[in-house]
């Protein structure tokens, strides 16, 4: 099929016109990278300890939370395409240098909490599969993340391309592992009404949101869209260009909710009640006894997947924070060799490694609204956004869930203040 290639005045080519579907999976992309940060170890350690604490007590979290992960990825992807600046950029030019300092110190600690848990996610599973230590294992899980960033500097479409095939293999391990689960579709079903039983499940379930809506993931989206759906590139018109977004998102957050409600199920069916310690290494044993090993090897295999992936996105997110908030930047490189020193340390003490994941995804809930608050403010805003302003009923959506999350976090504070209360 024969292309035709637009020359602009400035001299520089348009992307290639194809027909319309082809010319739309040009455009897909930017959300399969972001959804990596919905399944990453973080999400393995909630989903396993949520199932085999509660059962299907906690699904309707999950569901939830995907929904609200959805909702804040478009604003996020439509912020970029429409501006042509990720979120940082933004919040750069629009706020007092103080807020900005602070915006970008939290955003800092939210990635290194996503590194803790990528890397001692990959650590986890290298001991399942292979016996390593936890510290010699999350080495190499480090050293491996290397030869992931290396595609990136090769192009965008090639890291994508590779972060999509991991997506893909734990999709394929988890589909497999509950296919073969003898799903109790009754409890599965009552575990979609929303109500929770102790001051315990919301921890889990503030854990759940937090390993679910990531902020890292809507400062990079932001970034990505911004050089993929910006106005002008290809010469699409923006009904288009929301259309793809709209695709993108759907795809690839709706795989990403699939796995994070196989990670629950199967735990609900085969960790609860079992006696099972509801850790990784707890349902890495009681999946080998009760369906087979070649399944709690694809689930090992699955987490291994997810923390190399994740453990990439995390820190080419940190790349776009730094660069959008101080207009600074450190070679990846150097970034990946920093972000795995807190990592390293906690495996060298010696801590409970799913603890460690439980307790990174809440601190990462407590970061969500330092992202939130200024994506919505933004992509309300017609100076800024133009004809892709948010309708008002996107905007009320947004806010609500922005206020539960915010309620949430109170929450926990007041129980960390006073746990009998």
């Amino acid at each position: 099929m024969s292309t035709r290639v637009h020359v602009a005045p400035d001299g520089t080519a348009d992307q290639p016109q194809f027909g319309k579907g082809r010319r739309l999976g040009t455009l897909l992309g930017p959300a399969f990278v972001a959804a990596v940060a919905y399944i990453d170890p973080g999400n393995f350690a909630t989903g396993v300890e949520g199932g085999a604490r509660f059962g299907f007590l906690l699904l309707w979290v999950v569901v939830a939370a995907n929904a609200v992960a959805m909702l804040l990825q478009y604003l996020a992807a439509k912020l970029g395409a429409a501006t042509g600046r990720s979120l940082p950029e933004l919040c750069r030019e629009r706020y007092p240098r103080p807020v900005v300092w602070g915006l970008w110190l939290q955003a800092e600690v939210v990635v290194i909490m996503t590194d803790l848990a990528e890397l001692i996610g990959g650590a986890v599973a290298l001991n399942l599969l292979l016996g390593l230590p936890l510290l010699q294992g999350g080495a190499l899980v480090a050293v491996a993340s290397f030869v992931v960033l290396a595609v990136r500097t090769a192009g965008q479409r090639r890291f994508e391309a590779v972060i999509t095939a991991l997506l893909a293999v734990v999709a394929g391990a988890f589909l497999f592992q509950v296919s073969r689960a003898d799903v109790p579709l009754g409890d599965m079903a009552a575990g979609l009404v929303p109500r929770l039983d102790s001051s315990a499940s919301l921890l889990l379930a503030t854990g759940i949101v937090g390993a679910t809506v990531m902020p890292h993931a809507i400062y990079l989206h932001s970034a990505l869209t911004k050089e993929r759906f910006a106005p002008g590139r290809g010469r699409l018109p923006r009904v288009t260009l929301l259309r793809a977004q709209r695709v993108d998102i759907a795809v690839a957050m709706g795989i990403a909710g699939l796995i994070n409600l196989a990670i629950l199920t199967a735990a609900a069916t085969e960790l609860h009640g079992s006696g099972a310690p509801p850790t990784l290494h707890g349902a890495y044993e009681q999946f080998s006894a009760g369906s087979g090993p070649a399944v709690a090897v694809l689930f090992a295999v699955a987490l291994l997947a997810s923390g190399l992936a994740s453990c990439s996105v995390g820190v080419y997110a940190g790349q776009v924070v730094m660069q959008g908030y101080l207009r600074r930047r450190i070679p990846l490189y150097v970034r990946r060799c920093l972000a795995v020193v807190p990592a390293l340390a906690i495996l060298a003490l010696g801590a409970d490694p799913t603890q460690a994941l439980v307790l990174s995804q809440v601190t990462l809930s407590f970061g969500i609204p330092f992202a939130l608050i200024p994506l919505i403010v933004l992509t309300r805003c017609p100076q800024i956004m133009g004809p892709w302003v948010n309708r008002r009923l996107t905007t009320a959506l947004a806010v609500c869930a922005s206020l539960v999350i915010i309620a949430l976090n109170a929450v926990l504070i007041a129980l960390a203040v006073d746990p009998t209360g």
